[in-house]
């Protein structure tokens, strides 16, 4: 298969590319670290192109959306910094030689890009002088050429043509050439056009396989065909169909007198076919050999393997099945494109073809073992008939043997007598064969006595081809031994109808097995090309409970990307108050205020891809505006990849258990996406809508800071009776029920009188409390932090806040006035200790005056200053310094929003955890997310920090969903089409697996 450009199709490429001269460099994106994509933007129209470079492989315009890399390399850096919005000057090939020049700008403020087309490839980035920048692969050429960083590139090494190759010169070349020198092979140097060209004008004119004869050509033809066939070139792997076939078809010598006008012919037509390519109208080509599929109900069906791309339909391609583009790009584009397709195609044709080898072995089995049954049948049937034939002779022949062995005659003896016998011409003798007598048989060659041609003998004096070697057993008479052969063949027919009863089921099981086989085979293959990666794939991520995408950074690159990319106004940035925890961000397309159940599902997300996990320590998240997040550092100091100043308040969200989960979302098809609309949203009691006059961001402020070492208990907060006078208030008292398991909140409004009304309206902040600014650093990436699991451990814990009494002054002065305790009290006052160890002042306050308690208030606080100087956490997270007051550069992005919100909100909604009967589902994703976001799911697995390792946690889960009774036969084929890998991609780290009857399953 080709996998490469040649020289060819540089030429007609390049041609084809001059159209996009003039265009802009919007953005530079890398697919790999050999791919680049370049974003080309129109002046004044609404025109973008993609041209895809891949070094040492091709260059095309693509219409494809290519897999980005999730953080831009070096290489693209580079490209950025130096390309982005230059213009396209000009598109050249250097001399004849696979190596494409792209020029952006012009005169000094020029840049070249060389890609490099042959062998390894390589990809360079020059100024105007053709000094080099940057460049993807250093090396050396033998002692004087560099290829490396500020060495100017060798543009003489490329190989250039001075003039046009001309006819009258073909006389010399031909006889200078090499005896047994094939034709393509002196061509192709001076044509430079690639083996393609050379060989359909050559296969046009017939002259394919003619090589040069050796000395005179009469006594070249005896000797030729054997040494010129080893001549025939085996070349690349592309050719090696054609390469073959050409080997295997007759050589020919080639005549000067009779052979030259025709190469002459032959050679116009190469160099017209140039000067077409030249010329960038050249429609496109894609080669394809037909795979014969596995025959179903006696219809044949064909795959179409594509093989080649071609920008003219050559000639020794005719007898090929071909697609026809109209343009070669375009052909080369779904050349590329569609190759992960056809190799999943042609796996699942290989499976096929085994497994019909297979159902094919078995019937080969089954029909040889009733063919020997019946020959034995046959044979024991014809020699119990012989027996009988030759009774006489057969008695005769045994009393014989047995009367010798009665004299007591030695082996040998009796062995020398019959040959005597044999020799005199004794006919009892001469049909002896052999003697067994160590197992008490003798071997007779019988022939049927009714049979004419049985007494012929044949002319070297054998015995007639009718005889057959029968042995009879000397302790019986000859009916008996014919009996005893009767019985051997009625034994072998009660075998075979045995085998046939076995053989048929075995076969009919042994076709069941194939046909499910073919089956599951294409469906996983039709899943798995239906499988559409989504961009948020690539990051941690899950789905809240109401319908909220929730992504996080795998690593500092990515939480860099994330916040600068795909964070957005009115969304929230969650985190984590440990080391190495991962930036969560709520992707908010609503635009309303994010409930506190998701805010909660994503603090847990935020806690479990952090150190924490390993180190089995509880510790806090909070949340933020995408407004407090920022990449701007004090003056004097940078901040590293990954790492953010917030500003402005932090809202700490409730403590929560290290617990997630492992799941699968379905992708629905398109007219099936409305039965499941509303599976996550906003809940409520009554399930309506949050109402009532005090808003969610406010509650949710006076909750937030709220932290619990249990998460099962339910905290309530209530209004006494005696203080309720209006139920119709405006300002209403509420009873707050929070479940920090699931995150829910059931709300109760009660009245207030309106003296309660003013002081909690003045108690309650109107602007943030204070202005932290705090720095955010990355931290590890996860093979980081499970090396130093147990030093993260032990810095966890040293750093977990140690329990203040100060500010719960007031209950201890309270409690210590009363002379004795009351049973009970004691305890009761160390688990309110316990529970109000974190508390502020400011909360305490705010939440006195809510329960109209009698507590002494404290002055007000003051919310006019803004403390300026930067909070640091941790020793470890102090921001470096630096001599140089501006920032170093950061990481380039793209501007532009990637997915809008629409977009986002369309695929939410084509993914299901709860399929239903009937739907269609075309694929299926794993998901990893807090394990209360995936109470509804039907497929699910609950994931704690364990010692079990995340393969086979992910292989567990798969067996357990597999397993589950209500799982049908097309949810049993999605799962199969999962990876294990996949699987397992996204789970935090070492785990214990937990699932209703987990001991039982794996029993």
């Amino acid at each position: 298969m080709k996998t490469r450009f040649s020289t060819y199709d540089i030429i007609c490429g390049v041609a084809e590319l001059q159209k996009l001269v003039g265009l802009r460099v919007n953005q530079i994106y890398d697919i790999d670290n050999k791919t680049y994509l370049i974003r080309l933007q129109g002046t004044g129209v609404v025109q973008k192109i993609t041209l895809l470079i891949e070094s040492g492989i091709r260059f095309h315009t693509t219409r494809f959306e290519w897999p980005k890399n999730a953080a831009p390399s070096g290489f693209s850096m580079k490209l950025r910094k130096h390309l982005k919005n230059k213009r396209l000057e000009k598109i050249s090939q250097l001399g004849v030689d696979r190596i494409v020049d792209f020029q952006f700008g012009s005169g000094d403020a020029a840049y070249h890009v060389l890609l490099e087309l042959y062998d390894r490839g390589n990809l360079i980035l020059t100024d105007f002088e053709l000094t080099t920048l940057y460049i993807l692969r250093p090396h050396t050429e033998g002692d004087n050429i560099r290829f490396a960083v500020r060495e100017k590139y060798p543009v003489e090494r490329a190989k250039h043509q001075d003039e046009e190759f001309r006819l009258d010169l073909l006389d010399d070349l031909m006889e200078k050439a090499s005896p047994g020198e094939n034709l393509r092979q002196i061509l192709m140097p001076v044509l430079n056009c690639g083996p393609a060209v050379v060989e359909h004008a050559l296969v046009l004119h017939d002259l394919a396989n003619r090589v040069m004869p050796k000395g005179n050509t009469s006594a070249a033809e005896e000797d030729a065909p054997e040494e010129i066939s080893k001549k025939v070139p085996n070349s690349k792997k592309q050719r090696k169909q054609r390469n073959l076939q050409n080997a295997k078809s007759e050589v020919k010598l080639f005549d000067m007198e009779k052979d030259l006008p025709t190469l002459k012919i032959a050679v116009q037509s190469a160099l017209n076919l140039i000067n077409d390519g030249n010329s960038g109208k050249s429609k496109g080509y894609i080669i394809q050999v037909k795979e014969e599929k596995p025959i179903e109900n006696g219809k044949i069906e064909y795959f179409l393997r594509n093989i080649e791309f071609q920008p003219f339909l050559f000639a020794q391609f005719k007898e090929y099945e071909f697609a026809v583009f109209e343009s070669f790009l375009e052909a080369v584009d779904e050349f590329y494109s569609t190759q992960e397709s056809q190799k999943i195609d042609m796996k699942t044709l290989q499976q096929e073809r085994e497994a019909l080898k297979k159902l094919s072995n078995v019937k080969k089995d089954h029909a040889k073992r009733l063919e020997e049954l019946n020959k034995v049948q046959d044979d024991d049937k014809k020699k119990a008939e012989l027996i009988t034939s030759n009774q006489s002779l057969v008695d005769n022949a045994i009393r014989a043997v047995q009367s010798a062995i009665a004299s007591q005659l030695a082996w040998p003896d009796i062995h020398e007598l019959v040959k005597e016998a044999q020799a005199n011409g004794d006919v009892v003798a001469s049909s002896i064969k052999q003697l067994k007598l160590e197992i008490n048989h003798i071997s007779l060659i019988l022939s049927d006595p009714y049979d004419n041609q049985s007494d012929i003998e044949s002319e070297d004096g054998n015995d007639c081809a009718d005889s057959t070697v029968v042995d009879v057993d000397l302790a019986l008479s000859a009916w008996a031994n014919a009996r005893r052969y009767y019985d051997l063949k009625r034994s072998a027919a009660q075998k075979e109808q045995k085998t046939v009863d076995a053989s048929q089921k075995a076969l009919k099981s042994a076709e069941r097995k194939t046909q499910q086989t073919l089956k599951e085979v294409r469906t996983i293959s039709n899943i798995v090309k239906a499988r559409k990666v989504f961009w948020f794939e690539k990051f941690y991520w899950f789905i809240s409970s109401e319908n909220f995408l929730v992504i996080g950074g795998r690593d500092a690159q990515q939480n860099e990307l994330i916040v600068k990319r795909y964070m957005r106004p009115k969304d929230i940035y969650v985190h984590a108050e440990i080391q190495g925890a991962s930036s969560v961000v709520i992707r908010n397309s609503t635009g309303e205020d994010i409930p506190p159940k998701t805010l909660v599902e994503a603090g847990s997300m935020a806690i479990s891809y952090s150190v924490a996990w390993d180190a089995k320590v509880i510790t806090n998240s909070y949340w933020v505006t995408s407004e407090q997040v920022s990449k701007t550092a004090p003056t004097g100091e940078y901040l590293a990849t990954g790492s953010f100043m917030i500003r402005g308040k932090k809202n700490f969200l409730p403590s929560c258990h290290l617990t997630m989960g492992l799941s699968l979302l379905f992708k629905l098809e398109d007219s099936f996406v409305s039965r499941h609309l509303g599976e996550r949203k906003v809940r409520s009691i009554d399930d309506a809508p949050f109402e009532n006059s005090v808003n969610q961001s406010d509650l949710t402020d006076m909750l937030s800071n709220e932290t619990s070492e249990d998460l099962e208990t339910r905290q309530a907060v209530s209004i006494p009776e005696e203080d309720r006078k209006d139920d119709n208030s405006d300002f209403p008292n509420t009873e707050v029920k929070i479940e920090h398991d699931t995150g829910r909140i059931s709300v109760k409004p009660n009245s207030l009188n309106s003296e309660d009304k003013e002081s909690i309206a003045e108690s309650l902040p109107k602007e943030p409390i204070n202005e932290e600014t705090l720095i955010i650093v990355a931290g590890p990436s996860r093979k980081k932090q499970q090396s130093n699991s147990k030093k993260n451990r032990d810095k966890a814990r040293s750093s977990q806040p140690e329990i203040k009494l100060s500010d719960n002054a007031s209950l201890d002065a309270d409690t210590s006035s009363s002379s004795q305790m009351k049973r009970g009290q004691k305890g009761k006052l160390k688990k309110m200790k316990s529970k109000y160890k974190d508390q502020d002042d400011e909360e305490r306050e705010i939440r006195m005056m809510i329960l109209n308690s009698s507590g002494k208030l404290k002055a007000p606080i003051n919310t006019s200053k803004v403390v300026e100087k930067p909070v640091i956490v941790n020793e470890a997270e102090k921001p470096e310094k630096t001599y140089n007051p501006k920032p170093k550069n950061q990481v380039e992005l793209d501007e532009t929003e990637d997915t809008p919100a629409g977009v986002d909100m369309d695929i939410l909604n084509s993914l299901t955890g709860q399929p239903l009967e009937g739907d269609e589902l075309l694929f299926a994703i794993p998901v990893v997310a807090p394990y209360q976001a995936l109470q509804n799911y039907k497929f699910k697995v609950k994931l704690t920090p364990g010692t079990g390792k995340r393969g086979k946690a992910a292989k567990l889960a798969l067996n357990i969903f597999a397993k589950e009774k209500t799982c049908n036969n097309r949810e049993r084929d999605l799962l199969k089409s999962i990876k294990e890998e996949s699987l397992a991609r996204n789970i935090p780290g070492k785990v214990k697996v937990s699932a209703p009857q987990l001991q039982k399953m794996k029993k």
